[in-house]
């Protein structure tokens, strides 16, 4: 049975690259049946420290809100310390917890340049999830699985740090499966940023008009990684 339900997405970079919360709801849809609201607290550079400082943005958000899920993404690269992810994680997922909206991690991939930071984060995130109850997104081990298996697959913006729109594509299926319980369905687009880091004038700058960043994508590609979400996921 199709349902309706509202998310809050908290994180930075890595969470509005190529407008993912809207390639998130968009597979949902065609997963589910139902539609997905979401919401976006995500700035450049910022880890749950961070957001934790901004406790009173994070606390209206939650409190009147009235998310179903809250995806909560830690700054990756670097990788803040397991001690200080461990409790700005807890605190943000008790006040989650409290409201009655069920926290979402979502792992986080290593550098491209860097693939042996990938196992820290791994053990971060599932000991996290395991101590506190919290639904686990584990992006970054499809993300390591599709690297290993499907080379051809790019899954990195040129900077070798952000997520392509493929990557992308996987991070919001996992994200999708781990709420649906569902085998996710390929979307009929992907999005495609092609922002700059910085712009003009030292700000990112990327296209403003959604339908120009809608581009077609090989399908063979997305089953590949759907397949490695669906191995990992269910």
């Amino acid at each position: 049975m199709s349902r309706n339900i509202k998310v809050l997405f908290v994180g930075n970079s890595h969470t509005y690259m190529n407008d993912m919360p809207a390639l998130f709801s968009h597979i949902y849809e065609k997963t589910d049946g139902g539609h997905a609201e979401c919401v976006m607290l995500a700035y450049s550079g910022r880890d749950w420290q961070w957001h934790r400082q901004e406790y009173l943005s994070l606390r209206y958000n939650l409190l009147y809100g009235q998310y179903d899920y809250c995806i909560l993404q830690q700054a990756a690269h670097p990788f803040p310390p397991k001690e200080t992810t461990m409790e700005n994680g807890r605190a943000i997922i008790e006040l989650c917890q409290k409201v009655h909206t069920i926290p979402v991690l979502a792992m986080t991939w290593a550098e491209k340049a860097y693939p042996e930071n990938q196992q820290k984060m791994i053990d971060t995130y599932t000991q996290l999830a395991a101590e506190t109850g919290a639904l686990l997104s584990p992006a970054g081990i499809v993300w390591q699985d599709v690297q290993r298996s499907c080379p051809a697959i790019d899954l990195y913006y040129r900077d070798g740090e952000h997520a392509s729109p493929y990557g992308d594509l996987l991070i919001a299926m996992c994200h999708v499966c781990t709420i649906c319980r569902m085998t996710p369905q390929l979307p009929d687009h992907i999005l495609d940023f092609q922002i700059e880091f910085p712009g003009e004038g030292g700000f990112p700058h990327a296209l403003e008009d959604a339908a120009q960043v809608r581009i077609p994508y090989d399908r063979a590609l997305g089953e590949s990684i759907r397949k490695a979400v669906i191995q990992h996921c269910l």
